[in-house]
């Protein structure tokens, strides 16, 4: 699994949740067509006169999540940017789904915005696997300066690792077991420390609640 096979999940769903932030901070959903993805991109349009359009470009960050038949979910997080060459955009994502003409027919496909996300943060989520498997993925770049290629006016594109989350068994630890006994997916094992699979992980918070030492912390604490 990586960056590219989670938003061909998206795009395999077609219709996924998209999440952004309104006027007065408050959150708001909607279902919205992946159109096209390629390249680690996604991309989508929707209608100037829409909400969503107002809401995209003062508030370009946003959610988006999809689970498919087989149970498996993908979650995105990143931010939307709203493409210039509309018309050649709109004509190749008509293109591409023909489906559109009858929602948009004629000219009246121009009152759509192409928007793509070409960075960000991808979790992908397997509840169709006993135990469950997730794993985590960044796409696209973040522009950094590094002082050497500052000197000569280059820019360079670094990667930064996904955001650990859940639970973390640290030195604290006493060996009880209580911790492995407990967890429903059965993803922690004996060590010094015992040793939560990640991969695994619920991230239910029942091992952190449990533990009679507080040795488990949330990651990246």
């Amino acid at each position: 699994m990586d960056a590219q096979s989670c938003l061909n999940i998206l795009w395999g769903i077609k219709d996924v949740a998209f999440a952004t932030v309104n006027d007065e901070g408050k959150p708001e959903v909607r279902i919205i067509d992946v159109m096209i993805v390629e390249q680690d991109k996604l991309y989508f349009c929707t209608g100037r006169g829409k909400d969503f359009y107002r809401q995209l470009l003062k508030h370009p960050d946003v959610a988006v999540t999809g689970l498919n038949k087989d149970f498996q979910m993908v979650r995105l997080s990143g931010k939307a940017e709203k493409l210039a060459d509309q018309r050649q955009w709109i004509d190749r994502i008509f293109e591409e789904n023909p489906v559109m003409n009858g929602v948009y027919p004629g000219e009246s496909r121009y009152i759509l915005e192409p928007f793509c996300i070409s960075k960000g943060e991808l979790e992908f989520f397997d509840l169709g696997k006993s135990p469950i498997y997730r794993e985590s993925f960044v796409f696209g770049g973040e522009e950094v300066l590094d002082e050497a290629l500052q000197e000569k006016g280059k820019e360079a594109i670094s990667c930064r690792a996904p955001r650990e989350k859940g639970f973390l068994i640290t030195d604290a630890c006493i060996g009880c077991g209580k911790c492995m006994r407990g967890c429903p997916q059965q993803c922690i094992t004996k060590g010094t420390p015992f040793l939560i699979h990640q991969e695994n992980c619920l991230h239910c918070g029942l091992c952190f609640e449990n533990c009679p030492v507080q040795a488990i912390v949330h990651r990246g604490e």
